[in-house]
């Protein structure tokens, strides 16, 4: 079967590309721009890649057209596959259908650490031997790639509540035929196509009614949201974490290690390098899902203490002047604060100079820029980046929304400017945090570059 992919080079529809290629399918793609890393990675694959969206790439003539969600209509290719009558699917749906099958799939969902925890699952189970295929919304420094199929019955993935495609408005992680679900968290997000915070309880909902009896939801025992998403109705068997009973993470010391407990019995003392409570909460989620797969909890800590992280979370990008620079992809006011947090915890006194630049969709639509200042605030300095034009510019005035956290926070348009700001004001033994959903210019190297 040959399928050609549109939108090949985002990090989903790349993993899926790279997938069905293992699977024997003979894999085609396009994309408006056909960039590093993944156009190398898919070519060192032996997938032909396009630039760009031509008509003419109908006479390829594949079995099916996959369908990826940077697809608008008005693209002239799809535009053309629509005039013709031609077969076509969106990737969560060829996923389900094609590699999915008779497969027990553990899918992470949830507002914040479904990369995170996706990665956590997938080396617990590949350390305890478990040789599972994933596909994860980021790149596993475990493992090197985003994506993997194999011959194990088990497939880890990171399910998306975002939409499918423009011709299928439900939810990605409803394609996914899980078998067992973490619902990570649950807050408002995606404020471009979700009116409201219920909108998304209710996809969560139709997650939920996918599950099968014989399944089993891991479910953060913190958040009311989910607790609505449960009270819905539920079919299977439900274990809950962040407290008791059920699963929950003990305080860390500082080396960053913890109790992992179940009903207030220890059964393990994770040894890590990991900062921050959310990461805590986390690898007990990925504790409770990994022991439906069959690997005890013991084992199951034992894998975590050589875990690697994701990148982009937490990232040390370098070290130049005494100064250390790191590269989180937060953007959403609580993983902002979490962030914050849990590089307090591992630096204590140390100054925290917070670089953002709000440049998710939510965020550009000023959604949320009211939770920005205590999001923030227990950085020491702030620098805010907001574009006055092209496709990431701000929708709303960055400086006005910082304004109550007074003379710790400054704000830019323009980077040269920003990176001379964060030089004059960076000394030794501090530490810059740089977040952003995006590549933010290269300003880590650009700051790294000022400073040395």
């Amino acid at each position: 079967m040959h399928i050609h992919i549109l939108g090949i080079c985002g990090t989903f529809m790349g993993g899926i590309a790279a997938i069905a290629r293992a699977a024997g399918f003979k894999v085609t793609g396009c994309d408006a721009n056909v960039y590093p890393p993944m156009s190398t990675q898919l070519q060192s694959l032996g997938i032909e890649l396009i630039s760009g969206y031509t008509t003419d790439q109908v006479n390829l003539k594949p079995d099916l057209f996959v369908i990826g969600n940077v697809v608008t209509r008005g693209n002239p290719l799809m535009e053309e596959i629509l005039n013709r009558g031609l077969p076509y699917t969106s990737g969560p749906q060829w996923v389900g259908e094609h590699i999915l099958t008779a497969k027990h799939v553990l899918a992470v969902a949830g507002t914040h650490g479904k990369t995170t925890t996706s990665s956590m699952l997938a080396w617990i189970l590949e350390d305890a031997g478990k040789n599972p295929g994933f596909l994860i919304g980021g790149m596993p420094e475990n493992f090197g790639i985003s994506a993997r199929n194999t011959d194990s019955e088990f497939f880890v993935i990171e399910a998306d509540e975002y939409d499918t495609a423009f011709f299928d408005k439900r939810s990605k992680f409803v394609h996914y035929r899980t078998t067992t679900a973490v619902l990570n968290n649950l807050e408002f997000d995606h404020a471009d196509i979700f009116p409201d915070l219920a909108a998304i309880e209710t996809q969560f909902h139709h997650l939920v009614r996918t599950i099968p009896g014989k399944g089993l939801i891991v479910v953060n025992g913190r958040e009311d949201s989910l607790a609505r998403v449960l009270a819905r109705g539920s079919w299977s068997a439900i274990e809950r974490f962040g407290g008791t009973p059920g699963w929950d993470a003990g305080e860390a010391d500082a080396e960053g290690a913890f109790d992992v407990l179940y009903d207030s019995a220890v059964q393990g003392r994770v040894h890590w390098d990991l900062m921050g409570e959310h990461n805590r909460l986390n690898a007990i989620a990925a504790i409770a899902a990994a022991r439906r797969a069959g690997v005890a909890p013991a084992r199951a800590i034992e894998a975590l203490a050589s875990f690697k992280n994701v990148k982009r979370r937490m990232e040390v990008r370098g070290s130049a002047g005494g100064v250390t620079v790191y590269d989180d992809f937060a953007h959403h006011p609580t993983a902002i604060a979490t962030t914050i947090a849990g590089l307090r915890a591992k630096v204590g006194d140390a100054r925290i100079l917070a670089v953002l630049e709000p440049r998710s969709n939510t965020m550009k639509l000023g959604v949320m820029k009211a939770a920005l200042p205590a999001s923030l605030a227990a950085a020491d300095l702030v620098f805010g980046y907001g574009a006055k034009e092209g496709k990431d510019a701000l929708g709303w005035n960055l400086g006005e929304a910082l304004h109550p956290l007074g003379v710790k926070a400054s704000t830019y348009d323009a980077l040269d400017p920003l990176v001379a700001a964060i030089k004059s004001a960076a000394r030794p033994g501090d530490h810059v945090l740089v977040m952003s959903n995006g590549g933010f210019g290269g300003v880590h190297q650009k700051i790294l570059d000022a400073l040395g």
